[in-house]
This record gives structure tokens, C-alpha cells and sequence, in this order.
């Protein structure tokens, strides 16, 4: 797919950052066929571009991050045997790419149903105040299973998860709660979740490449293992990752700051 004539998304890159935002506004950034191709065809790019060290993913307009499928298209994948089915998220998720380069999610608005493939697959999520996080499959009498199945690897209470999935759209999760389960781990006004982002983002960016993508790819390998064999992966990637690395982490230190 030509990355520089997208669609439904937009990427921007800049000092070792790629920006990826999701700019189906009007549809309240729901995803489509072509969307998760797009979306798809962007994580492919970042693994595989060197120069790019951290992504960002975001969304345009004032309403929602993602709402999930577009529901007014559905599903395209109901012409292909059941068992050839798959399902979206591995094409939307960061992950499912073997994107091994830190994803902040920066959420605003309504974060709906499938929009969480987004977040579960992201390293780490920050979301402004206005952030509402809400699941509309019970109210239309269908499962519920792989978003809130993403929310619990995560690490988000089951209570908490189970809630989320069982009340349907009446029931929203506000930011600060969000905050309070684990979901994001900051909540900043309105008008500074971008730049935050993006602070965030640069920072990152500015370390050694090889030891913050062995981190990150230790941490999610852990886990699917039992903890003696995460042990010894770990090791594996400290082995890998810090060949060539200076000793003085003094070098690379910024005045300390409290979150």
C-alpha cells in the first residue's frame, strides 16, 4: 500500500517519531476495511524503519478517539470461510505486527468498543479529561470477547473488566477512573494531550534504540510465560540488547521529575 496517500489515517514523522492519527472524524474515527488496511500498512512501516524509534497514535475531531467498527459498513470479512475469519484487531494492534518500538496511545473523547484494540496493544495510554471509555456490544445483544479479553492482559481488575463489558453504552468509565484501574496511566487537560504525547514520545526516543525496544519486547513476551522462563528470556534480550551500550546511565540523565 503507498503509506503517502492514505484515506482514513495520517502519519507524521519527525525526529525519530511517528505520529500515526486516526482522521475518519465524521464517522467518529470508527474503523473500516480500508482504515485497518491503512493502519495496517503504517505498523509495517514503523518496524521496519530504523530511523523511527517511537510511535504515537491519536485521533482527529472533538468527539471520539474510536468508536470501533463502522457499524453503517460492517464487517468485511464474511465472505471468507469461518475458519480463514480473522478478527480485525490484527490488523489494527502494534503488536500483532511485532512492533517492537514503544506506542503511546494519546486518547480523547468517546473510547468505544473495538477503539480498545488500539489501546490494548499499545504500550502505554495517557487520555485527556474528557475521555469516556465504554462498550456498546451488550446493547446490541452480541459478545463482547477480545476487547475486554485485551483489557484483562493489561492488568485492569476483572470487576472492572466484566463491568465495562456487561452495562453496554449506558455505563461510561470517566478518565479519572481510568486512571484509578489502570487503564491510562495520566490524565491531562484537553488541550495538552497531544503535546504531552508527543513530550513523552521525544524523551523516549532519545535513548539508546536497542535497550528500550529489547525492554519492550521482554515485557510483553513475559506475559504469555511462566515466570522461570520469562527469567531466562529476559536475560537472553539483557545479553542481546546491551552489547555496545555505555555503562554510565549519568550520561543520558535529565532533572528527575514526581507523576
Amino acid at each position: 500500500m503507498d503509506t503517502n496517500n492514505f484515506e482514513t489515517i495520517e502519519l507524521y514523522l519527525s525526529d525519530h517519531v511517528a505520529t500515526l492519527t486516526l482522521n475518519r472524524p465524521a464517522k467518529l474515527n470508527s474503523f473500516n476495511e480500508r482504515m485497518a488496511n491503512e493502519v495496517a500498512a503504517v505498523w509495517r512501516q514503523i518496524r521496519e524503519d530504523e530511523d523511527i524509534r517511537v510511535a504515537v497514535v491519536q485521533a482527529n475531531g472533538d468527539r471520539s478517539f474510536c468508536t470501533g467498527i463502522d457499524v453503517a459498513e460492517g464487517k468485511w470479512w464474511d465472505d471468507e470461510p469461518i475458519f480463514n475469519q480473522e478478527d480485525p484487531g490484527v490488523m489494527l494492534g502494534p503488536k500483532a505486527h511485532r512492533v517492537w518500538k514503544p506506542v503511546i496511545a494519546a486518547l480523547h473523547g468517546m473510547v468505544a468498543g473495538g477503539g480498545m484494540y488500539f489501546v490494548n496493544e499499545s504500550d502505554f495510554a495517557i487520555c485527556s479529561e474528557s475521555a469516556v471509555f465504554f462498550d456498546p456490544h451488550a446493547n446490541a445483544g452480541i459478545v463482547s470477547a477480545l476487547e475486554p479479553m485485551g483489557m484483562l492482559a493489561r492488568g485492569v481488575p476483572f470487576g472492572d473488566v466484566m463491568r465495562w463489558a456487561l452495562l453496554g453504552s449506558e455505563e461510561r468509565i470517566s478518565a479519572q477512573t481510568a486512571l484509578r484501574i489502570g487503564l491510562v496511566t495520566e490524565v491531562v487537560p484537553d488541550d495538552q494531550l497531544r503535546s504531552r504525547a508527543a513530550e513523552l514520545a521525544t524523551e523516549i526516543a532519545a535513548r539508546r534504540p536497542e535497550g528500550i525496544q529489547g525492554t519492550v519486547r521482554a515485557l510483553w513476551e513475559a506475559r504469555e510465560l511462566p515466570p522461570s522462563i520469562a527469567a531466562r528470556h529476559g536475560m537472553s534480550y539483557t545479553h542481546i540488547g546491551n552489547a555496545g551500550a555505555e555503562s554510565d546511565s549519568r550520561t543520558n540523565k535529565r532533572a528527575p521529575r514526581t507523576r
